[in-house]
């Protein structure tokens, strides 16, 4: 049995620079990883299989195109292998919330499956099948720090963050990523400048706040509620909403504001936890 950890994604900062004629849209941005996520974990069986258990289970249906399902199919046919696996996913990450959660099922499984079968990590098929299987997948599978660019795919690695200490909330509003992007008012303001990768993330922005706000005006008052509390570094939406963090300079700061947030706000999800 191989259990595989699939981290939560931050974008420190997301600049949209245009729209490309495949569909996707031209983006620089700054990926870092929580420590904790849902979690993956397959098993040799004597015929397929698959689960999802946790508290997010519900929001997801164990179908053929489930992200997971589609990299262990995917994986099968790029490497030739014939075994089935027992697959249960713990999904304790809310659906469509901007953190990479299917995206970060998707590469655990791939990460999973090449350690069970002999692949290397690196090996180029297990790359571009993280590729097709969605913009953010080769970074949720490098899983470290990167600087992203074309659709965010192509990966250079960064000095991370040191496991600071975060705050990830989210309403518990579902923002559809597709809705989101179609709303960016298309104006490029510009590429992620230069310098260590916090002091990057702090000059930068989220070019798809303003688009996610329209379609969930929770995300504003999130984000207010997050920067105005005491120790915080910075306070940002992650990828296309709705889920926002917060930085701090440590975990008493960290833990203050949780216990805050949980007060005010008792209906929101919250993820205490650190930023490698």
């Amino acid at each position: 049995m191989l259990v595989e950890a699939a981290p939560a994604k931050l974008n420190l900062a997301l600049h949209v620079r245009g729209r490309r004629g495949d569909g996707y849209h031209e983006l620089e941005t700054l990926f870092v990883f929580a420590r904790d996520g849902d979690v993956v974990t397959v098993v040799r069986a004597d015929r397929p299989s698959f689960a999802i258990a946790g508290p997010f289970a519900a929001g997801l249906a164990a179908e053929d195109d489930n992200l997971v399902l589609r990299a262990r199919d995917g994986f099968a046919a790029a490497f030739g292998v014939d075994a089935a696996h027992a697959i249960t996913l713990d999904k304790r990450l809310p659906v469509a919330s901007g953190i990479g959660g299917g995206s970060a099922d998707a590469a655990a499984t791939l990460r999973a499956l090449a350690r069970l079968h002999g692949v290397a990590g690196d090996d180029p098929r297990l790359v571009a099948l993280a590729a097709s299987l969605g913009a953010d997948v080769p970074a949720c599978l490098f899983g470290r720090a990167a600087f992203g660019s074309g659709r965010g795919d192509a990966l250079e690695p960064l000095a991370g963050l040191g496991d600071m200490p975060s705050l990830l909330v989210n309403p518990l509003v579902g923002v559809s990523t597709a809705a989101v992007f179609a709303r960016w008012d298309g104006v490029d303001r510009g590429g992620i400048g230069a310098g260590d990768t916090l002091a990057r993330g702090r000059a930068g922005r989220n070019d798809l706040q303003a688009a996610a706000e329209a379609i969930a005006p929770e995300v504003r008052g999130l984000i207010e509620v997050l920067a105005a509390q005491p120790g915080v570094v910075l306070a940002r939406m992650s990828g296309s909403g709705a889920t926002c963090f917060a930085l701090f300079d440590d975990m008493a700061a960290r833990d203050a504001a949780d216990r805050a947030v949980a007060l005010a706000h008792p209906g929101w999800w919250r993820l205490a936890t650190t930023i490698a």
